[in-house]
């Protein structure tokens, strides 16, 4: 089975090409008259699904992680706690909607009484929803499923994981660094994992002048999720949801 954007398709109907893929390859000049302008039109409707269904979502926290994460490992089990504790604070919690971390950050934010949200995206193979994602909106594009990550969100919680992890982590800072948003929460938990990460940073690319020592402080790293659940809060009262006649992402009006 796989998904394609609004769509579930099985057995044979599931060998098709992603629509990134499809997207990205260049097949040769003047090849995007034909398809390019109409897939505009396709993009533009998952930026109307998205905002659509998340404009009343309220304050949210996007939680990052491994999608390999195996259940009942501790680092689940931390996610489970982190997704309990963001809930029982008010926070929505928004992932990628998959197994592992984003998982057990879904399922701790049901535990908690809180919204728990899945934002799902075409892959090569088949991930599917995690059974506790309550609000699910599946993806073909992976820019306009990270613009939905950043806009509904008052800070990420980062757990350890893989490429995907590190290029939504380093997208975040980026942003915040380019003040792009602001008032931005970055915590990484678990000193172990993201320890050497954070000693390379400074002792490679802040010594070879590719980065301010500055930059450092857009993220926290901390080992109790009660500990980042607190900095994230924080960081939430200073930055308003974006959506009604709240203050935006970038500190003006949505």
């Amino acid at each position: 089975m796989r998904h394609k954007g609004p769509l579930e398709l099985r057995r044979k109907q599931a060998s098709v090409t992603m629509s990134d893929q499809t997207l990205l390859d260049t097949k040769g000049p003047g090849q995007f008259v034909h398809t390019d302008p109409w897939r505009v039109l396709r993009i533009q409707s998952e930026f109307v699904e998205g905002f659509g269904a998340l404009a009343d979502l309220g304050p949210a926290v996007s939680v990052f992680g491994s999608a390999r994460t195996v259940p009942g490992s501790p680092n689940y089990e931390l996610g489970v706690e982190v997704g309990r504790k963001l809930a029982e604070a008010g926070l929505a919690v928004i992932t990628g909607g998959g197994p592992g971390s984003m998982e057990a950050a879904n399922k701790g934010a049901v535990q908690g009484n809180g919204v728990s949200v899945g934002l799902g995206i075409e892959l090569p193979f088949e991930q599917g929803m995690n059974q506790w994602v309550d609000l699910g909106i599946n993806f073909r594009y992976f820019f306009a499923r990270k613009t939905m990550f950043v806009k509904y969100a008052q800070g990420f919680i980062v757990l350890p994981g893989g490429l995907g992890t590190l290029d939504e982590l380093f997208e975040a800072m980026v942003l915040v660094q380019t003040r792009k948003v602001t008032s931005f929460p970055i915590v990484l938990l678990g000193t172990a994992f993201w320890g050497p990460m954070v000693e390379w940073i400074r002792h490679t690319l802040v010594a070879e002048g590719m980065v301010s020592l500055e930059d450092l402080d857009l993220i926290q790293v901390v080992d109790d999720p009660s500990h980042a659940v607190a900095l994230v809060v924080e960081g939430a009262a200073r930055h308003h949801n974006p959506n009604g006649s709240g203050v935006g992402n970038n500190g003006t009006r949505a």
